[in-house]
């Protein structure tokens, strides 16, 4: 029965708000790999003071747990590996112009928003607890979006200063949203709203995920997700640990999944053994 729960998690899209400063109110704003994200111990304080339906805040610092199977699955923490895909994407040069993309358990939202300044057609992002797409991810493509228009140059993002906290609109913010869309769920029940949505719908290009094989329990389910949503000649890249202590996942024994299945072909394209082993994998159907 545990496991039928699992997959219970009804999906559901996310209207970008129409007011997009109000977004950004009361948000403090930090940098990391010249990407803007909102300071996430701040959106935790607001959400303990009721501004969080789910209750995940809540339940994660009662469990002392940064993941309830089921119920939180981390999307309120950047994990490190999100960082290392960042940094293959730009040494493997990956290209996104007019490309669709996925950002597949997207917490913070970082690798989405690399797909949109890297010009990509339409980026599509999503977490498994609607508090994170609407607190943390959709502020964070906001912020970042605005900047990228405001700013004109990206040349400059080193230097330039973090926003004020009630910026003024940016006019060419709106367009950079539209290529957006958001949804919260577990991602069989994603993948069925996209496929049987009267939205239209391409398959994508290119779908990105960080630290999203911690639990084998979910491999099934991850798997015929991207079986389903990518696009024929589309690819996966994929950031993990090597092993996951106390949840049991990890690349190797995701990879000996995907070999069993006969879907994908995979590969390991960087190693980085820095204190525990992380990895990049990149899939493609056979």
């Amino acid at each position: 029965p545990s496991k039928k729960k699992l997959c219970l998690k009804a999906a559901k899209e996310h209207n970008i708000p129409e007011d997009l400063n109000q977004v950004l109110e009361n948000k403090v704003l930090e940098t990391v790999s010249d990407l803007y994200y909102i300071n996430m111990s701040a959106v935790e304080m607001t959400c303990l003071d009721g501004g969080d339906e789910e209750g995940i805040v809540s339940k994660s610092v009662s469990s002392h747990s940064d993941l309830i199977p089921g119920v939180y699955e981390g999307g309120l923490k950047i994990w490190e590996c999100t960082f290392d895909l960042i940094e293959y994407l730009s040494e493997a040069e990956i290209e996104f112009t007019n490309k669709t993309v996925l950002d597949l358990g997207c917490g913070a939202g970082l690798l989405g928003i690399v797909a949109l300044r890297g010009k990509a057609e339409k980026v599509h992002f999503q977490d498994y607890n609607s508090t994170v797409i609407d607190k943390i991810t959709l502020p964070n493509v906001v912020a970042n979006c605005r900047n990228e228009s405001s700013r004109g140059d990206s040349g400059d993002r080193k230097t330039s200063k973090p926003p004020l906290k009630r910026p003024r609109k940016a006019e060419c913010l709106p367009d950079v949203l539209t290529k957006c869309r958001f949804f919260s769920g577990e991602w069989s029940e994603v993948s069925q709203l996209l496929l049987s949505s009267n939205k239209a719908f391409s398959k994508y290009n290119i779908i990105l995920t960080s630290e999203t094989i911690y639990n084998p329990d979910y491999y099934s389910a991850l798997h015929d997700t991207l079986a389903q949503l990518l696009d024929r000649n589309g690819h996966v890249y994929l950031a993990s640990k090597a092993h996951y202590f106390g949840v049991g996942g990890g690349i190797y024994l995701f990879e000996k999944f995907i070999e069993g299945r006969n879907v994908f072909r995979s590969s390991i394209v960087k190693i980085i053994d820095k204190g525990l082993q992380r990895c990049i994998m990149e899939m493609a159907f056979k």
